[in-house]
């Protein structure tokens, strides 16, 4: 199996667990925080949907600099978070489609202006920084859910709520 086609198939699976999230996201509760600390649930939708396009950053460029190249999602409904991670989907595929295998092993780097955060090959920096970020957050995610006593969907098998 190529490296293409296993990271499009991690790439579809992580979006439709996403997905599964996103469709039973309360909007009415986008503000809810469980900490003064934490972000509001509808920023960390935003912030997972906006991981999922960071499989772009990581191979269409060498370097991400917080201080230049990001500006946080501020999408206010669940319809918008859909569309934007669909479209997500559609370009992270057709990035990882157009690389051959030698650009998977170039070096890239996160930073902070001049703080370095983080160095590692494009596929080292994919799984680090965008998978398995992204799976942290939606954990988060599941957690304020189960606060806010919505039912979790489940993401690699059933969760207690599914019957």
């Amino acid at each position: 199996m190529s490296i293409q086609k296993a990271l499009a198939i991690e790439i579809e699976r992580e979006t439709e667990n996403t997905l599964r999230f996103l469709k039973v996201l309360p909007e009415n509760n986008f503000s809810y925080k469980p900490h003064e600390k934490s972000m509001t649930l509808g920023e960390l939708a935003n912030h997972v949907v906006e991981l999922h396009g960071w499989v772009s950053y990581v191979f269409t460029k060498d370097t991400f600099d917080f201080h230049t190249d990001y500006t946080p999602s501020t999408l206010q409904t669940v319809d918008e978070l859909v569309k934007a991670l669909e479209d997500i989907k559609t370009k992270s595929l057709e990035v990882i489609n157009s690389l051959s295998d030698e650009e998977y092993f170039k070096n890239w780097t996160l930073k902070a202006g001049d703080h370095i955060i983080a160095e590692a090959p494009k596929s080292g920096a994919y799984r680090f920084i965008v998978t398995n970020h992204l799976i942290h957050h939606r954990g988060q995610l599941s957690v304020y859910l189960r606060m806010l006593d919505i039912p979790l969907p489940g993401i690699y098998g059933p969760s207690a709520d599914e019957k």
